[in-house]
């Protein structure tokens, strides 16, 4: 062999040598599937635990709201809602529909942590918002201040539209 077919030769060697390395390298840092269930049950648990303190305690501030846990294929979480009765002279009655219920969606194909959020006030929707981010790169404040956020803006629009 001369002098260029053995160079040759030991940079396809290197170039394979450098791809098995990247290839070991990105398997590792790779979440298996287990590792991403265990994740998302991790932080769907806390935030769930979260979530509904946090409407516990906007239904301690706003009386009449009813809370319900969640548990369903859409995912887990709680609810707060009320029906406030309105009467009209010389017309019909009618039943105004408040909700805010927030969700940790079913780990995806995606494998992202999914909150979900549907919010009406007196039969108007509010809001229906999704926030999200990959379960490898989860910041959990950041889910509690979005939660936060959500909640407060839900409280403020109720006590606007019923003053």
């Amino acid at each position: 062999m001369n002098d260029f077919e053995q160079r040759l030769q030991k940079a396809i060697d290197r170039g394979r040598r450098i791809g098995r390395q990247r290839a070991e390298a990105e398997a590792k840092a790779a979440l298996s599937e287990a590792e991403l269930r265990a994740l998302h049950t991790q932080y769907r648990l806390e935030l769930c635990d979260y979530l509904e303190s946090c409407l516990q305690k906007l239904q301690g501030h706003l009386p009449g709201f009813r809370f319900e846990t969640i548990l369903s294929d859409r995912g887990w979480g709680a609810a707060v809602s009320r029906e406030d009765f309105r009467s009209r002279s010389g017309s019909s009655s009618t039943n105004l529909y408040s909700r805010l219920e927030l969700l940790i969606r079913p780990l995806s194909p995606y494998a992202v942590l999914d909150l979900a959020a549907k919010a009406a006030v007196r039969d108007r929707e509010l809001f229906n918002r999704n926030f999200y981010q990959p379960l490898g790169e989860v910041d959990i404040e950041t889910f509690r201040e979005t939660i936060d956020r959500w909640i407060v803006e839900f409280a403020e629009a109720y006590a606007a539209r019923t003053a």
